[in-house]
C-alpha cells in the first residue's frame, strides 16, 4: 500500500544533477552580460579577472552549500536551511519572495526571451512573444507533470543543445582567428568594427564601484548553482554526490564562460564588446553573416528553454516544502509518488508564471524592471543562507557532516562578505528599485500573519472538537 503522505525518492543520477545545474546557470545571461562586464572593466585583463573571480567565488559558495546540503538533504533547499537556522518566519518570507518574484518571475522573463527570439523565426501575430512564452510554459509544465524522469531527461538534452550553442560561439572566434572572411558579416561586422577607437579600453584599473557593478553581472550570470540544494533529497548518494555535482558543474560553466568571452574579445575587441547591444549576434554576424544571425536566435531560444525547465524542476520543491510545514498551505505539500513530482506546487508555480506573462504582455517594461530589481532580495537571503552555516555549526555541533567546508570559518565568512558587497552593489545599481523588493517582503509579512492566524484557528478548533 502506498504511504498516505509520500516523500521524494532518490531517483536523480549525478549526470542528471549536473545537467540541471548547468542548465539553470547557463541562461540568456551569457549572451548579454559580457558586453556590460567589458563596459565596466574597460580592459581585457580586468574583464577576464572578473570572470575568473566569479568562478572562484562561486566555488567557495558551492563548498558552503555542499556542507549544508550533504548534512541536511531536503527538497526545500535554502528554505530548509533558513528554517533550521532562524525559524519558520524567516523561512516563510524567503519562500514567499521566491514564489512571488524570484522563481516565477524568472520563468516568465525567460519565457519572454524565448518568445522574442522565436518570433524572429515565426511570428504569431501582434502578441507573438507572449503567445510563444505561454506555449513554452505550458509545454514544459506538461513534460514535468509526466514525472521527474521526463523532466530530467528533457533537461539533459536541452543542456547538451545549449552547450553546443556556446561551443558554436567559440568556433566563431576560432574561425576568425584562422582567417575567416570577416566581410561576410556585413552590417554586423561594420558595427563591431565601429566600436574600435570608441570609449573604454583604456587598459587602466577600474574603480571599486565600476568593478563591483561588473561583478554584479558576472555573478548574476554564474547564479543558480545553489539551486542544487533543492535536489539533495532526490539525488542518489547525495552525501557524496552533492559536492561532485556542484564542483563539476561550476568547472564546466567556468571553462565555457572563459572560452566564450575569449571568442567575443577576439571577434569584436574590448571596445566592440562594450558597445554591442547583442554581443553573440554581432560575433556570429561577423563570422558567418546572415546565417549566423539565424543561428543565434535558435541558440538563445534553446538557452531560455533550458533555464525555464530547470527552474521549474527546482522551484516547485520550495513550494512543496512550504506546504509540508504550514497547515494552511498543505495542498502544496502533496507529493505524487508515482510521478516523483510535487504536483500541486508545480501547477501553482506555472499558473503564477502564466499570470506574469499575461501581465508582462501589457506592461512589459514595468514587469522586466520589477524582476531586475529583485537582486537586493536575492542577495539578502543568499547572505542569510551563508551565515546559517555558521549558526548551525554552533547550534547543532554534533550533527553528522559527511562534508565539512575547508578553512572554516574563513571561507564561509569570505563568501558572506562577498554577498554583503553584492547586496551593496545591487542597491547602488537599482536604487529606487530596491523598494520593490521591500514591498514584496511587506506583502509576504502580511501573508505570514494571515497564515499564522489560520493555523491558530485550526488548532483551537481541533482542541475544542477533541474535548
Amino acid at each position: 500500500m502506498a504511504p498516505d503522505n509520500p516523500a521524494p525518492q532518490q531517483t536523480l543520477s549525478l549526470r542528471h544533477a549536473i545537467a540541471i545545474i548547468v542548465g539553470i546557470v547557463i541562461g540568456a545571461g551569457i549572451f548579454k552580460a559580457p558586453s556590460l562586464v567589458a563596459q565596466f572593466t574597460g580592459s581585457p585583463e580586468w574583464m577576464f579577472a572578473a570572470w575568473a573571480a566569479g568562478a572562484l567565488i562561486s566555488l567557495v559558495g558551492a563548498l558552503c552549500y555542499a556542507e549544508l546540503a550533504a548534512t541536511w538533504p531536503h527538497a526545500g533547499g535554502d528554505y530548509h536551511f533558513l528554517f533550521r537556522a532562524y525559524g519558520r518566519r524567516v523561512a516563510f518570507l524567503f519562500a514567499w519572495a521566491r514564489f512571488s518574484v524570484i522563481t516565477t518571475g524568472s520563468i516568465a522573463l525567460l519565457a519572454f526571451v524565448f518568445g522574442d527570439y522565436m518570433s524572429e523565426i515565426l511570428r504569431l501575430g501582434p502578441h507573438s512573444a507572449a503567445i510563444w512564452a505561454a506555449l513554452a510554459i505550458v509545454a514544459l509544465t506538461w513534460i514535468n507533470l509526466r514525472g521527474i524522469r521526463a523532466g530530467a531527461g528533457t533537461q539533459a538534452w536541452l543542456t547538451l543543445a545549449e552547450i553546443v550553442g556556446l561551443v558554436l560561439v567559440v568556433v566563431a572566434g576560432l574561425w576568425l582567428l584562422v582567417g575567416g572572411d570577416a566581410s561576410t558579416g556585413g552590417a554586423a561586422a561594420a558595427s563591431a568594427q565601429a566600436g574600435a577607437g570608441g570609449q573604454g579600453g583604456s587598459g587602466g584599473a577600474p574603480g571599486w564601484s565600476a568593478f563591483g557593478l561588473a561583478m554584479v553581472f558576472v555573478l548574476l550570470t554564474y547564479g543558480g548553482w545553489n539551486e542544487a540544494a533543492y535536489l539533495s533529497a532526490e539525488l542518489k548518494d547525495s552525501r557524496r554526490n552533492m559536492l561532485r555535482a556542484l564542483v563539476g558543474s561550476i568547472a564546466i560553466i567556468a571553462v565555457l564562460y572563459l572560452l566564450v568571452n575569449w571568442a567575443y574579445l577576439h571577434g569584436l575587441g574590448i571596445e566592440g564588446m562594450a558597445r554591442s547591444k547583442a554581443v553573440a549576434a554581432d560575433l556570429l554576424g561577423v563570422a558567418f553573416g546572415r546565417a549566423g544571425e539565424t543561428l543565434i536566435a535558435v541558440m538563445v531560444a534553446v538557452a531560455a528553454l533550458t533555464s525555464i525547465n530547470a527552474t521549474m524542476i527546482v522551484g516547485a520543491r520550495t513550494n512543496f516544502a512550504v506546504g509540508r510545514d504550514w497547515p494552511a498551505l498543505s495542498a502544496l505539500g502533496r507529493w505524487d509518488a508515482g510521478r516523483g513530482v510535487p504536483l500541486n506546487a508545480l501547477l501553482a508555480q506555472s499558473a503564477f508564471a502564466l499570470a506574469l506573462v499575461l501581465l508582462g504582455s501589457g506592461t512589459r517594461g514595468g514587469f522586466q524592471t520589477m524582476v531586475d530589481y529583485t537582486a537586493p532580495v536575492f542577495w539578502t537571503f543568499f547572505l542569510l543562507c551563508t551565515v546559517a552555516l555558521i549558526v548551525l555549526r554552533v547550534r547543532e555541533p554534533h550533527a553528522e557532516r559527511p562534508f565539512r567546508v575547508p578553512l572554516y570559518p574563513v571561507l564561509p565568512l569570505a563568501f558572506a562578505a562577498v554577498c554583503a558587497y553584492m547586496l551593496w552593489s545591487s542597491l547602488a545599481y537599482v536604487q529606487v528599485g530596491a523598494l520593490v523588493g521591500v514591498g514584496v517582503l511587506v506583502v509576504g509579512a502580511l501573508l505570514l500573519w494571515g497564515v499564522d492566524a489560520a493555523g491558530r484557528r485550526r488548532v483551537q478548533a481541533s482542541s475544542l472538537s477533541s474535548r
